[in-house]
């Protein structure tokens, strides 16, 4: 008025309260929003507790949904970023003075440019039942609009709310190209999923340890799960306390009859099976030897070879092999199938030498040890078990925490790669090699893969997954391998093809993935990865896992090709060296059968391809008949998913079956040199219950 210059500036966005991420693992190179411009929109709100609140930047106001009971099952807060950003993250922080009451569980992250046309859910699933702060991290996506969904049913609560509510933005895109897979959406878990199985229905079993972040100072007789349906997107979770097993570094292996036999780690001599058809835990007996960080694998007959694990129960005693039985839900030690042969030389000592055996149940009852040790070594479980030298990885060094994947269980074809000479503190390296195996005893012929025997990266604490078509999908991992440490971070997953014997570059994640992650093949094709950390009050922990969409389920475009479909009903169960008749909706160029995997701590020895022959059924089209191999060291009895792929290569969704033996024959032994009593039939369970 008095014709002075005015100067100053509009609202900022000064919160007294902003998300620290002690106990999380932060958005990578996420950037949070200024708030000041922002309209909040909620589908529901108690007068008292306006929507606005949950971004007036104190965590001692919040909004409140209105009651419940007078609500559809959804309630939404819709956020107008005013502006465009690379949205990246979500955090909340629940009202903090209300104890459990309001917590949203169950929730979906939508996305949207104008309002109008949403994309998602990028992010969905349960978060912890705690009022402590909730991240949902995803994939760098363009947007003005994000949209939380709450399932209000699946609260205890007369009412939800927010205390805080905030969004990260990366400075970057990261291209979409689907020739290259993408990745998302984000399942946010209520426990970090350090290791997890796939059940014959297609669920996904994940846990901790006996608390959902973290595994030391354990109490012991308890382990926190979460269960994944990816079809209804169902997030469940519960203490186990029946088995009385604190199941975090275990062994994993799913034997003859389905059943998941989990075995040691902080409580180091329990047995846990794990029935999925009935989602149910059983206790199963305990080990003779004290075990953690050990490495199992399932024979040719069912049973269940386990050896090492001198992180648990003291390193002063060698952690030779012992076995268990199904039938008799026994386990036998084997005093001649030493440990010795395949230590690694660890800086650390014996502790770590003995850890996360690559092991491969084989012909005859044989096992085939292919690492992480560079002395490759077959063991025998036969009376007091035995083992014999196989030879050295070709010029490999020790690759401790590296990966071992069966991608030709027909032609005994194993792909190793990356691993470090220590388990920690140590350089990574590309290093592949393509093993092939004969008959138990003989040393194997050791080639390198790709270019150079090398993969594109370095990388230790990385996972891996057969595919349907023979390919195997690599992620994640550091070039300087530190226990839950996020530097360092390989984000570039890799495609090794045994056709062309070739590593390709695919679509990079935003996701730290390094130690204690996993990665299990869907049902659909699909892979997922996740997991991470586990240490308490540290910023490693990644309560959730991406899924990756691999190429040959994307057009140019990015949607999703028409698949190939199995249109008949298949037997629930088959004896091995069986046919299988089956029509489809249109000609296919190939077919595979995958076994059911389980994984933790870069280990997966459940999980190997067996590539099947296949003739059509002349003179009508689109029926088919396949023989299943007649070997039950390449084909072990259990849960087998069978693909089919049309001429693209695109695989159907798989339809899962057990495979049985059929005792005349077992693992290509003869009846006159491997006979066993019917009681070995007991394992074949009925699925039809």
């Amino acid at each position: 008025m008095n014709q002075e210059r005015v100067s100053g500036y509009g609202p900022v966005d000064e919160p007294s309260w902003v998300p620290t991420f002690l106990d999380e693992s932060p958005p990578h190179k996420g950037h949070r929003i200024s708030r000041e411009d922002w309209t909040l929109t909620c589908s529901s709100e108690d007068s008292d507790y306006p929507c606005q609140n949950a971004i007036d930047g104190s965590n001692t106001t919040s909004w409140r949904s209105g009651p419940i009971s007078h609500l559809k099952s959804h309630i939404s807060i819709t956020v107008d970023l005013k502006n465009h950003y690379s949205v990246s993250a979500l955090v909340i922080l629940p009202p903090i003075d209300t104890g459990k009451d309001g917590l949203i569980t169950h929730h979906e992250i939508w996305v949207s440019m104008d309002n109008k046309n949403w994309e998602g859910p990028i992010a969905y699933g349960m978060w912890p039942n705690s009022n402590r702060q909730r991240l949902s991290a995803f994939e760098p996506t363009s947007a003005r609009y994000v949209k939380l969904t709450a399932n209000a049913e699946a609260t205890e609560s007369s009412w939800i709310g927010i205390s805080e509510l905030n969004l990260y933005a990366t400075l970057y895109t990261i291209p979409r190209d689907p020739k290259n897979g993408l990745w998302g959406p984000t399942i946010d878990f209520p426990v970090v999923p350090v290791a997890g199985a796939q059940e014959k229905s297609g669920n996904i079993v994940l846990w901790s340890s006996w608390a959902s972040d973290q595994f030391h100072s354990t109490p012991g007789g308890q382990t926190a799960m979460a269960r994944w349906n990816p079809i209804t997107k169902e997030v469940s979770k519960r203490i186990v306390t029946n088995t009385q097993h604190d199941m975090f570094c275990p062994g994993i292996s799913i034997d003859g009859t389905g059943m998941m036999v989990v075995t040691g780690g902080n409580d180091a001599s329990p047995t846990s099976l794990y029935d999925g058809e009935l989602d149910k835990w059983i206790k199963g007996p305990d080990m003779h030897l004290r075990r953690g960080y050990q490495a199992s694998t399932t024979l040719a007959d069912g049973r269940v070879f386990v050896i090492g694990g001198s992180w648990a129960g003291g390193s002063n005693i060698a952690k030779d092999g012992e076995i268990y039985d199904p039938a008799t839900r026994n386990w036998t030690m084997l005093p001649g199938a030493k440990v010795k042969p395949m230590l690694t030389d660890d800086m650390e000592g014996p502790w770590r030498a003995d850890n996360h055996g690559w092991l491969f149940g084989w012909k005859k009852n044989s096992v085939f040890q292919a690492g992480p040790s560079k002395a490759m070594n077959w063991y025998y479980v036969e009376g007091d078990g035995n083992f014999t030298g196989a030879g050295e990885r070709g010029e490999d060094d020790d690759s401790m925490s590296g990966n071992a994947v069966m991608f030709d269980a027909v032609n005994g074809k194993i792909l190793t790669i990356g691993g470090s000479p220590d388990y920690d503190k140590s350089w990574a390296t590309s290093n592949a090699h393509v093993i092939t195996l004969g008959e138990p005893g003989q040393n194997p012929d050791v080639r390198a893969a790709g270019q150079g025997g090398k993969m594109h990266s370095e990388r230790v604490f990385h996972t891996s997954v057969v595919l349907p078509d023979g390919k195997v999908f690599i992620a994640g991992g550091q070039t300087f391998g530190i226990a839950f440490n996020e530097e360092n971070v390989q984000f570039v997953p890799e495609l090794y093809d045994p056709e062309t014997n070739t590593f390709t570059e695919l679509s990079q994640n935003n996701v730290v993935r390094v130690y204690h992650t996993l990665s299990i093949l869907l049902p659909d094709g699909r892979i997922l990865n996740g997991g991470g950390g586990l240490c308490g009050n540290c910023s490693a922990n990644h309560y959730d896992a991406q899924i990756f969409t691999p190429p040959y389920l994307l057009t140019e475009n990015g949607e999703e090709r028409s698949r190939p479909e199995i249109t008949t009903e298949l037997p629930d169960t088959i004896e091995v060296g069986g046919k299988l008749k089956f029509h489809t909706n249109r000609r296919i160029a190939s077919a595979s059968l995958v076994r059911l995997g389980s994984a933790t701590h870069t280990v997966n020895t459940d999980q190997r391809r067996v590539p099947l022959h296949f003739r059509r059924r002349m003179p009508v089209f689109g029926r088919y008949h396949v023989h299943i191999p007649n070997d039950l060291g390449i084909v072990i009895p259990g849960y087998w998913m069978l693909f089919v792929m049309d001429e693209a290569g695109t695989p159907s969704i798989a339809k899962t079956i057990m495979i049985t033996s059929n005792v005349k024959t077992i693992g290509g032994a003869s009846d006159e040199q491997t006979q066993y009593p019917s009681s070995r039939m007991r394992f074949q369970i009925e699925l039809a219950k």
